[in-house]
């Protein structure tokens, strides 16, 4: 009997480590305050980005995914753990000394956690933001087998860190500035010519952080190829500074008319234009290094790609201009940091030789807090996923097959005076000043209790005829706002940490 029970045993355990070896592999490649124009799949004509535009040649684009939220933190917070933002631990970024942010309860289900309970391994390289290196928040306590990169928010603003993290341990970066550190918010010496090429000489470093991190996320796949891995590769690219090696810049480099000097809030810079063009080109070449290496280990037609971004294009108003000039938001309204569609509508991508079709597109309505779902069910792993989630599964939608459309998507954020928007179908409503103006000052020092009241105007668009917000229909539709309301009020639960001004004590 015992003999039977332990070869029935022996069995099961040799079927689960079958079943977990054919699962497929996940690259996870999401930039940093990208704009929907800024990519060639997605528009961008004076910028190359090959590799992106390949994996939108090999498989689907999704024209209508949206980011978490409208700041880094609480947009990741919803794609790691399923929840949109009225349910999310995090809704805004909230830095945390000596270094990090706001860190995720101990124990809290993330989606790399979920992946290593289905047999796993799983590596993260990049920009963490969701918990300082000594919190229960920190990626090597949230589901993260192998983590190298940044794990604070604000030292990520430096693309030439003084150190980067190496699971829970400092690793240097030799010939970096180390005391002081840079900080990515460096500025020209006094009396400096900004015009002069020499003037910004020190602002840089000799190791680029995202070079190092990108080489390790090599080696992660190098090591793990006998067994199914998940690769989230959140690169700093190209959240401002604007920092970029010599060898990309002069592709660059005198293209652009009329360059005149970033020296604004970030470190100072003489080609901003030239510079992003030559991130992202960078950024481009980081993702096919490792898409290389996925193809180089045999692997590429056991692999699910996902490329997007945690937000919208940068609100710096300097840098704005660059937004402009490089037609970032593909003239949709606002920037990082609001609910218009700029700030959270994002370029998407998935690819997956032999399952999703090459150079398809869809338009079903998306979020981060779908992809949780949605990987497990590619996986096979559609039982594991949380009862208690907001995610809803776009997998049949991805293999091309039918699927009903969501039938709603709540975003809030709690900063930029306080917003709320839900999209139902075409239709998007939005309160982007719950908190007058008048009464914003006050707020600060009061939390969200105002004796101004807050301002629950919700504005109305049709984004099917009008894309880039232009008119608020409202008036006209007031059975639309009634049910967009409801949703505002019933999809926001209170959350002290993060307070939305005029909903919570209204």
């Amino acid at each position: 009997m015992k003999r039977f029970l332990f070869a029935a045993l022996l069995a099961l355990a040799c079927a689960s480590l079958a079943t977990a070896a054919d699962r497929p592999n996940i690259v996870f490649l999401f930039a940093d305050d990208l704009g929907y124009g800024d990519v060639g799949a997605f528009g961008q004509t004076k910028i190359r980005t090959p590799n992106i535009d390949q994996l939108a040649k090999d498989g689907m684009r999704l024209t209508q995914c949206y980011a978490g939220n409208a700041v880094c933190a609480p947009s990741r917070c919803v794609l790691m753990t399923g929840l949109h933002p009225g349910h999310a631990q995090v809704r805004n970024n909230h830095e945390v000394k000596p270094e990090g942010q706001h860190p995720l309860k101990a124990g809290t289900l993330t989606l790399p956690r979920l992946l290593q309970q289905l047999g796993y391994v799983t590596g993260g390289f990049g920009k963490w933001g969701l918990g300082g290196p000594d919190s229960d928040g920190r990626p090597t306590r949230q589901g993260i087998d192998r983590w190298f990169g940044y794990n604070c928010q604000r030292v990520a603003h430096s693309h030439y860190p003084a150190y980067l993290w190496d699971n829970d341990t400092k690793f240097p970066l030799q010939g970096n500035p180390q005391d002081p550190p840079l900080t990515g918010h460096e500025k020209l010496p006094e009396g400096a010519d900004p015009n002069d090429d020499k003037s910004y000489a020190g602002l840089a470093g000799q190791q680029f952080g995202m070079d190092v991190i990108t080489e390790q996320a090599v080696k992660f796949v190098k090591d793990n190829q006998k067994r199914p891995f998940f690769l989230y590769y959140p690169t700093i690219i190209p959240h401002a500074a604007f920092q970029v090696p010599e060898d990309s810049l002069a592709e660059y480099k005198g293209k652009f008319p009329e360059e005149k000097p970033y020296l604004s809030n970030y470190t100072a810079n003489r080609t901003p234009r030239a510079t992003f063009a030559a991130m992202v080109t960078r950024m481009d070449r980081h993702m096919g290094q490792i898409i290389a290496a996925v193809r180089e280990a045999g692997l590429i037609d056991n692999t699910i790609f996902v490329f997007t971004s945690d937000n919208g294009p940068v609100f710096d108003s300097l840098a704005g201009e660059r937004v402009d000039f490089f037609n970032s938001t593909a003239g949709f309204r606002g920037r990082k940091g609001n609910l218009y569609e700029a700030g959270i509508h994002e370029p998407t991508i998935v690819s997956w030789k032999g399952h999703i079709a090459a150079g398809t597109t869809t338009d079903r309505v998306c979020g981060f807090e779908d992809w949780l779902p949605t990987l497990l069910e590619l996986i096979g792993a559609k039982d594991s996923t949380p009862k208690d989630i907001d995610g809803i599964s776009f997998a049949p939608t991805l293999l091309g097959q039918t699927q009903p459309p969501r039938p709603f998507l709540y975003r809030e954020y709690p900063a930029g005076a306080g917003q709320q928007s839900v999209r139902i179908g075409d239709w998007k409503g939005i309160r982007p000043n719950l908190m007058p103006a008048a009464a914003k000052a006050k707020a600060k020092k009061a939390s969200a209790d105002t004796t101004a009241g807050p301002n629950l105007h919700i504005e109305l668009y049709n984004l099917k005829s009008d894309p880039h917000e232009t008119t608020d229909v409202s008036a006209q539709h007031p059975d639309i706002i009634a049910q967009i309301e409801k949703l505002m009020r019933e999809q926001h639960t209170p959350n002290p940490e993060f307070p939305l001004p005029g909903i919570d004590n209204s």
